[in-house]
Order: structure tokens, then sequence, then C-alpha cells
């Protein structure tokens, strides 16, 4: 497991833009809602948007800071 440390934590809010070609992401912030174990060296975590019911997986490269 890498010892990359994260830059983001539980509780925060960011913004979210996925280059996966996952269905659609809904618009606007997502917070973070827990931490997963790393993919591919790099940290992953658990975002949720109000405007959606169910939790997405996140890459931390696939995140950015709320401006």
């Amino acid at each position: 497991m890498s010892t990359h440390e994260r830059k983001f934590e539980i509780g925060q809010t960011i913004n979210f833009r996925s280059d996966r070609g996952a269905r659609a992401a809904a618009p606007g912030r997502y917070e973070i809602v827990g931490m997963r174990p790393n993919e591919g060296g790099e940290p992953s975590y658990r975002i949720k948007s109000e405007l959606e019911r169910h939790e997405r997986i996140a890459r931390e490269s696939e995140l950015t800071w709320i401006s």
C-alpha cells in the first residue's frame, strides 16, 4: 500500500470530474463521506452528491478543491 498523503478529508466539499467514462455524474458539489483503499497507488474516496441517492467511488485525481 502506498504512503501517499491524502489531500482531502471526510466531511470536505469538493468538485468531482470522472475520467472513467462512468454514467453521467450529477453536476455540482460532492461531499467526502469515506476513505477507500488506494487504487493503483492513488488514494480513493467515497463521495456523495445531494442530487443523487447513491455514493460514488472517486480517485483523488478526479477531485478538485471548491474555489
